[in-house]
């Protein structure tokens, strides 16, 4: 299943806010373990560096982008894509842009810790909670041989 995290999930991780980064480190954690492939929107790096850099420095805002850049998958966003984003029945444009970004990828689902600011999305909105509990679990190797 392909998922887009919005900003705020990302920065529970980066910025380990509790008590959120908990689901946050199980989301990527299960990108790693193949039971999701989850997207960011090409903004949330920028955002993440932002917002990083402002509170632990320039050397860490680096490391979280390259962290992101090669742990997670990059939703493309094209000129038709902020069309979309422009179109879409949404008060917040950002938001408007992260939806346009996880329809792009062919994300499934959208996972964020602002249900409200996505109640205009045309795809499935959960949390972070919400969205593991309904991720398979991971499977183990048959050992009985």
């Amino acid at each position: 299943m392909n998922v887009l995290l919005d900003t705020d999930v990302v920065l529970d991780l980066v910025l380990a806010r509790d008590p959120f980064v908990v689901d946050a480190a199980a989301l990527w954690l299960a990108n790693e373990q193949g039971r999701c492939v989850a997207f960011i929107s090409p903004i949330t790096p920028v955002n993440v560096f932002y917002i990083t850099r402002r509170s632990r420095g320039a050397d860490a805002a680096r490391q979280a982008v390259r962290d992101l850049l090669t742990g997670l998958s990059i939703a493309p966003l094209l000129h038709r894509d902020l069309h979309v984003a422009e179109a879409l029945p949404m008060t917040d444009f950002e938001d408007a842009v992260q939806v346009a970004a996880a329809l792009a990828a062919g994300c499934t689902a959208l996972v964020t810790r602002n249900e409200s600011d996505y109640a205009n999305a045309p795809l499935p909105i959960f949390t972070p909670v919400t969205f593991l509990a309904q991720l398979p679990a991971l499977t183990k190797p048959d050992q009985s041989q």
